[in-house]
């Protein structure tokens, strides 16, 4: 069973600033930038998949973002620079990756399938997958991303200069990659990418002060990333736990249109809900799906409307398991942070009673809300 110290180890991904040796306009933090990422190697596969006809193994993908994250986690204090030269000393890389995987595994034993041994595979493996390029590729647009809002802000920094150099040599080794040049040269697939991007910017919450903050975007990766977990552990079939993932990671992309409105808001004048969500989905076909193959559509619907609905190859109570779970960490952290406030702790006594005694899956919610007080 899921235990509350991988919990908040995945949560202090959402306390890492990136860039933080840069004059920034916003706050770039590594949580954001996963969750970014892992939308962007979404693009990246569905090109490969429908526009080349290949085969993408997603949990692969999946579980490389994750393995990424929580070596991202461990290495917190190492600049990526600094690992790139690691990396050119191949012992030193092996054993710089041992001891990550010595610090991360005691965390990570408590979720199936055999995730640590793949982990551990994943960590010693110097070829490349098809996967881990993707993986890769969509990490190495998503750090331009973030570089040309750190530019704006540093024009006369000489190490701005030596960063866009790096990156024009990274680039290079990209460009054999069918599926990024076929997703960065098609407009409305960046322009979908910008979008999902604009979620890092909006926060959750947000009127109310918290510690640590999350955006939208970070927390529909913890959503996903949980949702995958109580997949494996309920020993679902493959289909449904990467649906599962994927719904997780795609539920609040409607909210990019009406921002991040909070329950109580919902639920204070009848029929407001229902009128938020036909609005989302008016706003979903206007905005959203134009921008996607219609090959696309269905899966992005079946991630973005009744979301958390059970259907077939789907666990959509389950993904609002893992949805609720991440609200009560959020309000559970901000006050163990210092942070009073009669709204966070309305929230966490309503959800730990919510799921006092609930079972989903087979999953004994009431016991991971127990092991925090």
């Amino acid at each position: 069973m899921i235990k509350k110290p991988l919990l908040l180890k995945i949560y202090e991904s959402a306390s890492m600033q990136r860039w933080n040796d840069q004059i920034r306009t916003i706050e770039l933090i590594e949580l954001d930038k996963q969750a970014q990422k892992m939308i962007v190697a979404y693009i990246m596969g569905k090109c490969a998949e429908s526009m080349e006809n290949r085969n993408v193994n997603w949990i692969e993908i999946i579980e490389i973002g994750l393995f990424e994250m929580f070596k991202r986690i461990t290495l917190t204090d190492l600049k990526p620079p600094l690992v790139d030269r690691i990396r050119e000393d191949r012992e030193r890389y092996r054993e710089l990756n041992r001891w990550v995987f010595e610090r991360i595994s005691p965390f990570t034993e408590e979720i199936g399938r055999d995730f640590n041994s793949r982990f551990k595979k994943y960590l010693t493996r110097e070829e490349e997958t098809f996967e881990k390029r993707i993986v890769s590729g969509a990490h190495f647009y998503v750090t331009e991303w973030e570089f040309d809002i750190i530019k704006s802000a540093n024009p006369r920094v000489y190490l701005v200069e030596e960063i866009a150099e790096s990156n024009l040599r990274e680039r290079k080794k990209y460009s054999d990659l069918k599926c990024m040049k076929t997703f960065t040269g098609e407009k409305k697939l960046v322009e979908f990418a910008d979008i999902c991007g604009q979620l890092r910017f909006q926060q959750r919450w947000s009127h109310l002060y918290r510690i640590p903050k999350t955006s939208v975007l970070g927390h529909m990766l913890i959503v996903a990333i949980l949702s995958l977990i109580f997949s494996y552990e309920a020993k679902l079939e493959e289909e449904n736990c990467i649906n599962n993932y994927f719904t997780g990671l795609f539920h609040d992309l409607p909210e990019v249109l009406t921002r991040d409105i909070i329950n109580p808001v919902k639920k204070s004048i009848k029929g407001l809900d229902e009128l938020i969500k036909h609005y989302e989905a008016e706003e979903m076909e206007k905005k959203i799906y134009k921008l996607l193959p219609k090959i696309w559509h269905k899966d992005i619907r079946m991630f973005t409307e009744n979301e958390f609905s059970d259907i077939d190859g789907r666990n959509g109570t389950l993904v609002k398991g893992a949805d609720d779970l991440a609200a009560f960490i959020e309000a559970y952290l901000a006050l163990k942070n210092g942070i009073k406030n009669e709204n966070l702790i309305y929230a966490k006594k309503k959800l730990k009673k919510k799921y006092k005694s609930k079972v989903i899956e087979g999953i004994n919610f009431g016991k991971i809300y127990a092991d925090f007080t």
